[in-house]
């Protein structure tokens, strides 16, 4: 298929672009290319991939690039609480008004897979278990333009949305604000990082296996559209506690202390299921240890503090 990758030169289109091309994928991609990375450097001689440097917010450069293409997967915006409080009014323009006008453009028969949040939960039931089912609470700028935006993409004939955990692990065009990323980040290079909310729950995921969703989804187009699926690691909904344990395992000079007067200002809690994704066969390849140990070597050799771009 020819499908249209907003972000695609970010953390996850990194890795999930060069996989559409493998799988004999015509790819365009659409991206700023804001952090001045080079992260589809290796690529540019595939015939099947086309790249255009230009905003998700020029429609007209959207209903240009979108015309011919099969279906499209919106990953372009500017993710997390912190990253959108930093400029609320670029976060809103890209992460919702952007997809809005997108998805006016498509027509009944193109296709939009969309990685949306299981943010959205805020702190889930009284027990902060949740399902795709469960009632909403998004608590930030983040998780409430994404709720919108399901709202709206769910309305599209042929439109799938993917609420993701937290993911993780290295890329081209690396991320170290995202939770796991970070606390290992801090654990080699501080030795030590202060817990907020050290009992709050997250579920989590990796960066490969978040791609292979995506293709996951392109092979099951139809029973998975008009859906909305989590998709995390099964065993590892931990608290922030347990995770800064999981990575001591793997840097036993990390020191953790938890804040007992501060508070998060993201009090996201909760428990996910990802018994309906695992229900059509899809299952992640990538546990949070092999994530770790793949920071643990990776990080050292990062030379650049725009990769810490909240």
């Amino acid at each position: 298929m020819r499908i249209l990758v907003t972000g695609g030169a970010g953390y996850i289109g990194s890795v999930l672009v060069p996989m559409l091309l493998d799988g004999g994928h015509a790819v365009v991609v659409l991206d700023t290319f804001h952090y001045e990375q080079n992260s589809l450097g290796a690529h540019f001689h595939r015939s099947n991939l086309e790249v255009t440097v230009g905003d998700v917010r020029d429609t007209e450069t959207v209903r240009r690039l979108v015309r011919d293409c099969e279906g499209v997967i919106p990953l372009a915006a500017i993710v997390g609480a912190p990253a959108c409080s930093n400029d609320p009014v670029a976060a809103t323009s890209t992460n919702r008004d952007a997809v809005f006008e997108m998805l006016k453009m498509l027509s009944a028969d193109q296709f939009v897979i969309m990685p949306t949040t299981n943010s959205a939960y805020g702190q889930g039931d009284v027990n902060h278990h949740c399902d795709e089912t469960s009632p909403l609470n998004p608590l930030s700028q983040y998780a409430r333009e994404k709720v919108e935006v399901e709202q709206a993409l769910l309305e599209h004939a042929h439109a799938t949305s993917l609420r993701l955990a937290t993911v993780f692990g290295m890329s081209p065009r690396m991320r170290l604000d995202l939770l796991v990323n970070d606390f290992v980040n801090r654990a080699l290079r501080d030795r030590f990082t202060i817990l907020f909310e050290a009992g709050f729950y997250r579920n989590y995921i990796h960066v490969q296996d978040v791609s292979r969703l995506f293709l996951f989804a392109l092979d099951h187009l139809r029973e998975m559209s008009g859906e909305i699926y989590n998709v995390g690691i099964s065993d590892a909904n931990l608290t922030k506690l347990q995770l800064c344990e999981a990575i001591k395992e793997q840097v036993p000079g990390f020191v953790y202390l938890e804040a007992p007067l501060h508070k998060d200002p993201d009090q996201r809690n909760y428990i996910v299921s990802n018994a309906k994704i695992e229900a059509l066969g899809y299952r992640t390849q990538y546990s949070l240890r092999d994530g770790i140990h793949e920071l643990v070597k990776g990080i050292p050799t990062l030379r650049y503090l725009r990769y810490a771009n909240a």
